[in-house]
């Protein structure tokens, strides 16, 4: 299958040139050319999660690699479940946070790892450059770590991340390397930008992206979806509301290419913190981004997300009016109220499902089922968790085993002219 981009939509290329390439020419988003449905989608719910993922993205790239090789790269993927769990009647959370990082973003980053891999010469120059709010950085690093031939370099905002998620991917060295950039995420996403369409440095040292831009993360994810309304009673599939916590829009985007493969969702609500771009766009048709304010949910503190121009597109190929899409923005005050109210109900959660769920139970109409993504541990968030609810979160073994490493972190400014020195310096 060929993918185009969206901004310059002569420029078409494979799967595996995507995947190499991350982002295209003017910093367009690749988007497939097609879009398959899947057919018999009752029986596809009832395979494996792995055999269920390999027929979903075999769909998407199509006879580039042999089903027998996705299979394998799923395998060594998706080696952790995403389970569903029931907060109270009608309503389940999805837990994205069983694997080695602890968040969604293990989906993405192991199965980009697997992709570039099997696309990727075993003499070519790579230098993953991605830019991170919290989680992102650790399933990428965790990811490519003791990889060959890859390097990566992973920006994040000075002080903006919270301590335990720092500590999960700034202390791996060896081919991981991590700038923490005097700034905000957005500072360090347009930084990435500006290297990539720096086109001698892209050559020069095999840039890639590891963002949710790359089209094989988002692919990726599409795969939990389907995992998530597997498990549901029969009964309540076919009312589906999904709230989804919203940053740079990635995984909203996935689940809305997995309806468009066929999987019985309702409808989808956008959530976010008071960085509300897209509520405030779906509410009024202006789209103005606003400086982005730092929140105790700061893995959504994105005020220009990426995905967005996806959406905008596979809503239009589809036929399918923005109207459709729920929304809701959400304030700390807010977060930290329905924590402790999640709480007293039995579920433990952190502040970037606590606003999924709020806004979902606030729109959730009679005879719909909701759903919520949980998209971290709580323990990644210890800190703001432990003060809202007056508790003490025992540690899981991978935050306790890098909490107690230190931190190898280069300090940069927020200026390209440094950042291209780091990404030459990895190299060397």
């Amino acid at each position: 299958m060929k993918l185009y981009n969206l901004k310059e939509h002569q420029e078409q290329v494979s799967f595996g040139q995507a995947v190499r390439q991350g982002l295209g020419r003017n910093q367009g988003l690749f988007f497939p050319s097609e879009l398959p449905e899947l057919g018999d989608v009752d029986a596809l719910l009832e395979m494996d999660f792995v055999g269920r993922s390999t027929k979903i993205l075999s769909a998407f790239i199509g006879e580039e690699l042999a089903a027998e090789t996705v299979n394998q790269m799923v395998d060594n993927a998706f080696k952790f479940p995403a389970p569903v769990a029931k907060v109270k009647d009608g309503v389940y959370a999805l837990e994205l946070f069983h694997g080695p990082t602890l968040a969604f973003k293990d989906f993405g980053g192991r199965f980009m790892a697997q992709s570039l891999a099997a696309v990727t010469d075993s003499d070519g120059k790579i230098t993953i450059l991605t830019a991170t709010s919290g989680d992102t950085g650790a399933a990428v690093a965790h990811a490519f770590y003791g990889m060959d031939n890859i390097k990566v370099v992973i920006l994040y905002p000075k002080g903006k991340i919270s301590p335990l998620q720092e500590k999960l991917f700034c202390t791996l060295g060896g081919n991981i390397s991590t700038v923490a950039v005097d700034g905000t995420f957005d500072d360090c996403q347009a930084l990435v930008k500006q290297a990539f369409d720096d086109e001698a440095l892209r050559q020069e040292v095999g840039l890639n992206s590891a963002n949710s831009i790359n089209i094989s993360r988002l692919m990726a994810q599409i795969c939990y979806y389907f995992e998530a309304v597997a498990q549901l009673p029969k009964a309540e599939r076919e009312q589906l509301v999904i709230a989804v916590p919203s940053g740079n829009f990635g995984n909203l985007t996935a689940g809305l290419l997995a309806k468009s493969l066929g999987l019985p969702v309702k409808r989808f609500i956008a959530a976010t913190n008071v960085n509300d771009t897209v509520p405030r766009y779906l509410k009024n048709g202006e789209w103005a981004p606003e400086p982005t304010v730092p929140t105790i949910s700061n893995a959504m503190d994105v005020s220009q997300p990426n995905n967005w121009p996806r959406i905008e597109e596979l809503c239009k190929l589809k036929g399918w009016g923005l109207d459709q899409l729920g929304y809701g923005a959400v304030t700390d005050e807010q977060t930290a109220e329905t924590l402790r109210q999640m709480d007293a109900e039995g579920y433990l959660c952190e502040p970037h499902g606590a606003i999924a769920y709020r806004i979902l139970t606030e729109q959730l109409e009679d005879g719909e089922t909701g759903m919520f993504l949980c998209t971290a541990h709580p323990a990644k968030f210890k800190e703001v968790v432990d003060e809202i609810l007056d508790k003490d979160i025992d540690l899981p073994a991978p935050l306790a085993k890098h909490n107690a490493m230190e931190l190898l972190s280069l300090e940069r400014d927020n200026d390209f002219e440094q950042l291209k020195a780091v990404l030459r310096s990895v190299q060397d």
